[in-house]
């Protein structure tokens, strides 16, 4: 080779080494596009990644084969014990949590290959907290969270496990110890999110309350806060900011509204108001919709000032499922079963549609649909439009469901007590 031709190949493989690491990153940024880490998504908006997504699916029977013959069902995998838990997708896998045994006191981290449905791998731990929940739901309550490289499972008894992809035990925390009358009689179900290297608990009832973040390479409390003692099952939200320094954690009770920066716990606002118990609070766009007055859109303080409300609509008001925010709009699902769409900034009500209720599970916004599962398992997929929403499928999964889905661009999650599916066109 003359001396140009070989100057030549070596600047063209040191461009190609110098650019293995972007490709990396920018594979990394895409894997992590398409995760679901946490209660109601990444950002707990409840708004998944695009994609295209089936409307309809069979459920397999019982019978051989039946998963090769049933429609859009890539598989479906057997659970063990009770969970109300949602499914989250990290890291090529779909983890669950559930509880087993006459007091609920076994506790599962489960997690599957995304692709095949295979069990890679199952983790099981005692309860050191209380257990008594009611017979509609189960200690696997909270979702599960990650940050990308690590599994953070929850539950009503106030134990935190925390495992790498792998399976591997990295710590485990029994906040009980700490706060032992920190129960109630029904369970608890508040979710951890994760912001940064920070993961915050929220435990709120009639005896022991508090919100405290955690490292989470250690499990150490980096901050603690006491709250309402009063009961509430209402998740942490994430409030993003201009860059990650900026982000916020958002803290509901029954009286207020709370935001904090997520590794110091300072308070940076709060807003007083007689909020909802059950539904969480939801952020989008620099804007927080707060369960309150039916639903109410307040925009962050700067600096000393308070919380401005931008609007207050009593047709937003959700019933047990979280609002979702999609694209510009807010949706809402009642008690009764109404699925209420309104603008974002505005809250004027835009369109509504009645659906097959009761619900517990909050819907999610993927591939341009919304998913609604409604506690007797029957999944309703509605298309929204500009004035109105389109039921354009329902799909009977034949057992219970209070758990929310869960999307990756892909395919759709649901669980059940007995059984994880994965929906994918096929």
């Amino acid at each position: 080779m003359n001396k140009p031709s070989l100057l030549r190949s070596v600047r063209s493989h040191c461009l190609r080494i110098r650019a293995w690491p972007l490709y990396l990153c920018l594979l990394s940024a895409a894997a992590a596009g398409a995760d679901w880490r946490q209660f109601r998504g990444n950002d707990n908006t409840g708004a998944g990644p695009a994609g295209s997504l089936p409307v309809e699916w069979s459920v397999p029977g019982d019978e051989a084969g039946g998963a090769a013959k049933s429609k859009n069902i890539a598989w479906q995998a057997d659970l063990p014990g009770r969970g109300v838990s949602s499914p989250i997708v990290v890291g090529g896998k779909v983890i669950v949590t559930a509880s087993s045994g006459i007091r609920q006191d076994r506790l599962h981290v489960l997690a599957f290959d995304v692709e095949t449905g295979q069990l890679a791998w199952e983790r099981q731990f005692w309860a050191t907290g209380h257990t008594s929940c009611h017979p509609t739901m189960a200690v696997a309550a909270p979702t599960p969270a990650s940050d990308g490289e690590h599994v953070f499972a929850f539950y009503s008894s106030n134990d935190m496990v925390a495992l790498d992809l792998d399976g591997n035990l990295q710590w485990v925390r029994g906040l009980t110890h700490d706060f032992p009358a920190a129960a109630n009689d029904v369970g608890m179900a508040a979710s951890p999110v994760v912001i940064g290297d920070t993961l915050v608990v929220q435990v709120e009832n009639k005896g022991e309350s508090f919100a405290a973040g955690l490292d989470t390479a250690t499990g150490q409390t980096r901050w603690q806060h006491d709250r309402d003692k009063q009961m509430n099952w209402t998740s942490p939200a994430v409030l993003r900011g201009k860059g990650p320094a900026d982000d916020a954690v958002l803290l509901q009770s029954p009286s207020r509204l709370t935001a904090h920066h997520p590794r110091t716990g300072e308070q940076l606002w709060a807003y007083p108001a007689g909020c909802s118990v059950i539904p969480s609070v939801v952020a989008a766009e620099g804007t927080v919709f707060l369960p309150t007055g039916g639903l109410t859109a307040l925009r962050p303080p700067s600096g000393s000032q308070a919380a401005e409300v931008l609007w207050t609509q009593a047709k937003l008001g959700p019933g047990s499922a979280s609002p979702l925010i999609d694209q510009g709009r807010v949706y809402a699902l009642n008690n009764g079963g109404v699925l209420t769409c309104g603008d974002a900034a505005t809250g004027e009500e835009l369109w509504r549609l009645r659906l097959a209720g009761p619900f517990w599970a909050t819907p999610i916004a993927a591939g341009g649909h919304i998913y609604c599962v409604n506690e007797k398992g029957l999944a309703q997929v509605v298309r929204p439009q500009e004035s109105e929403g389109e039921l354009v499928a329902r799909n009977d999964f034949g057992e219970p469901i209070l758990a929310s889905p869960a999307a990756d661009g892909h395919a759709l999650y649901f669980r059940s007590d007995a059984h994880l599916w994965k929906i994918e066109g096929r």
